[in-house]
């Protein structure tokens, strides 16, 4: 199914009055509203703001992602807003934004609602999106623009629909310095190791944990084991000389965008995997998370 048969004109507006993303969403509300839909707006309006509160929706490239699954709703609405001036919100990517796209859902709907959001999400992606878009002069013509891109909607969940984009990755020859302040600038506990976009191995907290303790085992077979040296100072002392390329592990597991969820996650149970990186044509475009599985389909 084609992602712009999910899309009415009537849901759509061009714009926007709002300034805010709040009002943006409750302007979109408003639509429904004129519809003469009887739902529980103040129900939906709560659902909207829990979510927002668990985690910013705004996603980038100009774009917010507001929703909720709550059964207020009995069908799955899709609603967009476009201010031109743009909103007073920035964007993760430091863009003003401009695009608020509410998608309501009741809440047995998972498959459609993950794959609708997933498909806007890599509409907004798609370079000129916004200049397009600000050139639309009716919703008929925004409706148009998506069908054009030619994004459908998948009878499965697949890995594209859930992973992660924005991949935080280290290089053969960074130290390990460097390895430490991208892990605490992006919260993380591994970085993939690339090299001109090929996936070559991982590095996470517990190779550098090895790294300080390489006679890890003794210390467990011989609680009296005696340490001469504090082994994390020693560390510390070489964080600018140790490099990437003699501590990263080159077994990993990866798949691919057109991968199943299922299959990927009876991978993941089976391996007792946390992490698995998605790549397309040789090169790393994504990673999916065990919790972003569960975080996904349950939220």
């Amino acid at each position: 199914m084609k992602l712009a048969n999910l899309l009415l004109e009537r849901r759509i507006t061009l714009d926007l009055k709002a300034t805010t993303k709040d009002g943006a969403i409750e302007e979109l509300l408003g639509l429904i509203s004129r519809e003469g839909i009887e739902i529980d707006y103040a129900r939906v309006a709560a659902s909207i703001r829990e979510r927002e509160s668990i985690e910013d929706t705004s996603y980038g490239y100009g774009w917010a992602f507001p929703h909720a699954r709550t059964d207020a709703v009995g069908e799955m609405f899709c609603l967009i807003g476009v201010s031109r001036a743009g909103l007073t919100e920035i964007c993760k990517d430091g863009r003003r934004l401009h695009v608020v796209c509410l998608l309501l859902t009741p809440s047995m709907i998972a498959k459609l609602y993950l794959q609708t959001l997933s498909g806007l999400a890599r509409f907004a992606r798609r370079d000129g999106t916004l200049d397009d878009i600000f050139a639309c002069e009716t919703p008929a013509d925004l409706i148009k623009l998506v069908a054009n891109a030619g994004i459908t909607i998948d009878k499965e969940l697949l890995v594209k629909d859930i992973m992660r984009h924005d991949v935080a990755t280290i290089g053969l020859d960074d130290s390990l310095r460097e390895v430490g302040r991208r892990m605490f600038r992006h919260r993380l506990s591994a970085l993939a190791v690339v090299e001109e976009g090929k996936l070559l191995g991982i590095i996470n907290d517990r190779d550098i944990i090895k790294a300080a303790l390489p006679d890890y085992r003794s210390l467990i077979d011989n609680l009296n084991y005696s340490i001469e040296i504090e082994p994390f100072e020693e560390l510390l002392k070489q964080q600018d000389i140790v490099k990437v390329s003699q501590l990263y592990e080159q077994e990993f597991e990866v798949t691919t965008p057109e991968t199943r969820i299922v299959e990927v996650a009876a991978m993941m149970i089976f391996k007792d995997v946390r992490r698995v990186f998605v790549v397309e044509n040789d090169k790393l475009v994504g990673i999916l998370l065990r919790k972003d599985i569960v975080n996904m389909v349950l939220r």
